[in-house]
């Protein structure tokens, strides 16, 4: 029998990609990761990273982007007005990447059921021929490339739960079917995409599902959104695997986002979507740090968020009851999605 432990990504040398000035992606964040991952104990089973291949890189970007990054290596330089490039970030980008990529590959091949990443640089802003918003490559991109490459899978889902939209993320499969991209983020917010009506393109068109959040939400509007949009969609794709962009970002002591989601309601995140692959596809779900800024608050989520990982026997707990805002909200997202998701048509005609 295999070890049932979810496996988690975590290295020092993480921490290299270090700022020019004060910045809020900064290696201190993994100190406080590390702390939480500590005290889970052994719970885990720990993953040793390994960098991407320029084939792997290539799944999710151009080869002159990729020239134009590795050209950085053992430099210092501003790549955006965001976006920074110590001696080290290059090296540590690939082992960022390519450690995703081995988890997901890891859980394809039912070595294990679950994973969590704690990965530097963050990866949901990168585009295929630029960086943005802390981003040098994108992770979650590569790897559910990888898998579709590698492995007989067929359907992805990615779910992120960032405050920021995975615009990087979104543009890599949103001309596709059969990777669903799901994203919960405050709305209008940087990078500015993430509109309701992008709803995916071409033969895409419907894969795409976007829920702009005001600034304000928390748990109750969020849980509501989970267990009345997001769920019924997921489990009408049927996806093979989850890939979860896990920001902590939205949590109310965040300096960056506007959100107010509690330590408690990212394990809540975590339960439903285990819940949901638990259902759909032989419970596998790989997560991987996107953003989060309060150092304090982030160790705290991502506690709670591999605890539910380890769990072998599922709770059922209930988010915080949604009021009006909540409920219009769901039900304005609902009918906006309803024409590509039957399930969400029900719903809005009960």
């Amino acid at each position: 029998m295999s070890d049932p432990r979810p496996l988690v990504v975590r290295d020092p040398r993480f921490r290299e990609h270090v700022p020019l000035r004060p910045h809020p992606e900064r290696p201190e964040r993994l100190v406080a990761i590390d702390r939480a991952l500590d005290a889970c104990g052994e719970l885990l089973r720990p993953l040793e990273p390994r960098e991407a291949t320029d084939e792997e890189l290539l799944g999710a970007h151009d080869r002159a982007y990729l020239d134009a990054i590795g050209a950085c290596a053992g430099t210092t330089c501003q790549l955006d007005p965001d976006t920074y490039c110590s001696p080290q970030s290059v090296a540590t980008a690939r082992l960022a990447a390519g450690s995703l990529v081995e988890a997901a590959l890891r859980v394809a091949s039912g070595d294990a059921t679950r994973a969590f990443a704690a990965l530097r640089p963050p990866g949901h802003h990168a585009e295929q021929d630029a960086p943005m918003g802390f981003c040098l490559f994108n992770n979650v991109a590569i790897a559910a490339r990888a898998l579709l490459e590698r492995t007989g899978i067929e359907r992805i889902a990615i779910v992120d739960w960032d405050v920021h939209h995975g615009n990087g993320t979104q543009h890599a499969f949103e001309a596709e079917r059969d990777v669903f991209f799901a994203s919960l983020h405050q709305f209008p917010f940087y990078p500015g995409t993430g509109a309701l009506d992008e709803q995916g393109q071409e033969k895409g068109l419907g894969a795409t599902l976007n829920l702009p959040l005001p600034a304000g939400c928390g748990d109750a509007e969020y849980g509501l959104l989970f267990d009345t949009v997001l769920a019924p969609v997921l489990l009408a794709f049927k996806p093979e695997i989850i890939l979860v962009s896990a920001g902590f970002d939205a949590h109310e002591r965040d300096p960056l986002g506007g959100m107010n989601v509690t330590t408690r309601g990212f394990g809540l995140f975590a339960e439903r979507l285990c819940a949901i692959a638990d259902e759909t596809c032989a419970g596998r779900i790989v997560l991987a740090l996107e953003g989060g800024y309060d150092l304090e608050a982030l160790g705290e989520s991502v506690g709670e968020a591999v605890r539910v990982l380890a769990r072998t026997e599922p709770r059922a707990e209930k988010f915080p009851l949604a009021g009006a805002r909540g409920t219009e909200m769901a039900s304005r997202f609902r009918e906006a999605h309803a024409r590509f998701w039957p399930a969400l048509a029900r719903r809005v005609q009960a």
